[in-house]
Formats: C-alpha cells, sequence, structure tokens
C-alpha cells in the first residue's frame, strides 16, 4: 500500500475550491493500493487532516507526520493545489529535493504555464495564434490611450500568474481600466492586458499514461455572464458545459492535435487542460491549467466520464504515471 499525500489549499483566492478537490481526490482513490491522506496547505502552517477534529503538523524536514507515536512518510504526491505553490510549482522543487514523486508537471513547466505572459510567448513560437496583449509592471507608467489604442475595446485585465479567473475583468469603456488594473494588482505583480476574441470557448483535456497519450473529448463552454468568471465557474446554473461538444470534426480535430502537440511541445506531465476560442475558424489558445479543476462537476472528470473513466481509474492512471512498481 502506497501512502499519498492530496496536498491541497495553497495560498491563493482558488484556496477553496483546491480543497474540494483534494477532499474528491481523496474519497475517490482505489483503497485496495492507496491510504489517502489530504494535506492543508496554509499560510499558518501544513497539516494533515485526519478528520474535522484532528488535524496534524507536517514536519517539513522529511515530509512526515506522527499520529500516536507512529511515524508516517509519504511515497507520493498527488498535487491538487490550484494557484501558489501547487500549479506555479513552487512546492514541486520542494518534492524535487526530498525525491518524492508527484502527478502534475515538473517545478520548471509549472512555473512556466503559470505565468500567462511566458505561457503565451512561448505557445505563439508554436504556430499558434494568442490573443494581442501588454504586460504591466507594478509602480510602472501605465498608458492607457495606447494599450486601447492597440488593443481595442472590449479588453480584459488579468493577473498575469493567477488561475480561475480570480482578479479578472472585462473592460469595455476607458474608465474601467484603472480599477481593473487595480483589482488585477491585488493578486498579482504583474498584470496582463488582452483583447478580446469574439468566439466560443472549448477546453480540451490531454493525458499522458504507461500506454500512451490520451486525448479528452472537447467541452463548448458557455457562460451565462460576461465571460467564464469565477462564479460562473464555480457557481451550478451559471455556466453551460457541453460535452461532447457541438462542433464540427474539422474544428474538433484542430483542437485534439493542438492540444495534443502543445502537451509534448511544454513537456506537461500528469492531466491538464488546454483552452481556446474558435474565432471564425481560427483556433487562438487561451491559457493551460496544469492542475485543473478535479470534483465531479469539473470539466476534466466530465470529459473522462464521457470516456467511460471514472474519478477513481482517472486518479489511478495519475498516480500510476509516477509510482515505480
Amino acid at each position: 500500500m502506497k501512502n499519498v499525500a492530496v496536498v491541497c489549499g495553497g495560498y491563493s483566492g482558488e484556496f477553496e475550491i483546491s480543497v474540494q478537490s483534494g477532499h474528491v481526490v481523496v474519497d475517490s482513490l482505489p483503497v485496495d493500493r492507496f491510504n489517502g491522506y489530504l494535506v492543508l496547505i496554509t499560510s499558518s502552517g501544513w497539516f494533515v487532516w485526519l478528520s474535522d477534529e484532528v488535524q496534524v503538523p507536517v514536519n517539513k524536514e522529511d515530509f512526515s507526520f506522527v499520529f500516536n507515536g507512529v511515524k508516517t512518510r509519504f511515497d507520493v504526491v498527488f498535487n491538487a493545489i490550484h494557484g501558489t505553490p501547487g500549479e506555479d510549482g513552487t512546492i514541486l522543487g520542494y518534492f524535487d529535493v526530498l525525491g518524492i514523486p508527484y502527478t502534475s508537471s515538473s517545478m520548471l513547466v509549472s512555473a512556466l504555464t503559470f505565468n500567462k505572459d511566458f505561457c503565451k510567448r512561448l505557445v505563439s513560437s508554436y504556430g499558434v495564434r494568442v490573443a494581442q496583449s501588454v504586460l504591466l509592471k507594478r509602480d510602472h507608467k501605465i498608458d492607457i490611450v495606447s494599450i486601447i489604442d492597440k488593443l481595442g475595446l472590449p479588453l480584459f485585465v488579468k493577473p498575469n500568474n493567477g488561475g480561475s479567473s480570480v482578479g479578472v475583468t472585462k473592460v469595455k469603456h476607458a474608465d474601467q481600466f484603472q480599477p481593473a488594473v487595480h483589482k488585477a494588482m491585488m493578486e498579482d505583480d504583474e498584470v496582463l492586458v488582452e483583447s478580446f476574441i469574439e468566439g466560443r470557448e472549448f477546453g480540451c483535456g490531454v493525458m499522458q499514461t504507461r500506454k500512451g497519450m490520451m486525448v479528452f473529448p472537447v467541452t463548448e463552454i458557455v457562460s451565462k455572464k460576461e465571460f467564464f468568471d469565477y462564479e460562473a465557474k464555480y457557481t451550478p446554473g451559471m455556466a453551460d458545459e457541453i460535452t461532447p461538444a457541438d462542433i464540427s470534426h474539422s474544428i474538433e480535430t484542430k483542437i485534439k492535435t493542438t492540444a495534443a502537440m502543445l502537451f509534448r511541445a511544454l513537456s506537461c506531465k500528469g492531466f491538464v487542460r488546454f483552452d481556446f476560442i474558435v474565432s471564425k475558424g481560427r483556433l487562438f489558445f487561451l491559457e493551460v491549467n496544469t492542475v485543473p479543476g478535479i470534483s465531479r462537476a469539473s470539466i476534466l472528470p466530465k470529459q473522462a466520464e464521457v470516456m467511460g473513466i471514472s474519478l477513481t481509474e482517472l486518479f489511478r492512471m495519475a498516480l500510476d504515471n509516477v509510482i515505480d512498481e
């Protein structure tokens, strides 16, 4: 039996969603092969959540814990931290030093893909279209007029490092720009301003398994708000997520082949989700989620379900990818 640390929580606005994901993983792991432990990462400390009444501190020297006089070491980490320090790679360097395998992409890949500007530049170098953008940094002078002249209106203002659309604003008028930048700066020291692309939004999961690469069915994301923001993502009824998407074979093929190519090109591991916009038949890359939502209501698990893959099987495959038998 392998001891699995399902790390969740983190230091960002995605904390609660990550904890939900963590509970789903622990509850879904095959009990005949894995002892799953929820490990809560918070700004005040790291704790093994044994029950609502019992939380035991983690020994950070070797990533272990002691309960009732018995020391438990973890054999493998299931990364369920959306945002920092899991999805940005920070905590992964710690696991690398300790030699503990984990289910997500490497520290380097996670850091590069979490930085939206770096990621877009890299993706663009592989010939994939991306939205025009301008990167703003804290304390630098912002020329609102020139930015709007370049990108037009509406446009999006978002933290350069972040996920779940936390701190993102769709700006329709010039007087909304500065408040949007202030909102984004509350989440990050860098802000990405992107041109608006009219079109349909899609997500496609990709996973490397021991048997080869698996590309999941495409999901169309139809938000009932201005865009697919935090509320639309996590409030039931605020968005329709249609799997498989009602699209032509050519568009489906374009999305899947691009997602698979980027998975390899970016050296991703585990399961990830690529998001795209299709505008007038042209495919634009939006972002890659290296630690995507994994609750039963999340997009990638729904895609797996369409393929006949349960959460238990999905998580087993993720762990088998990194465990030496």
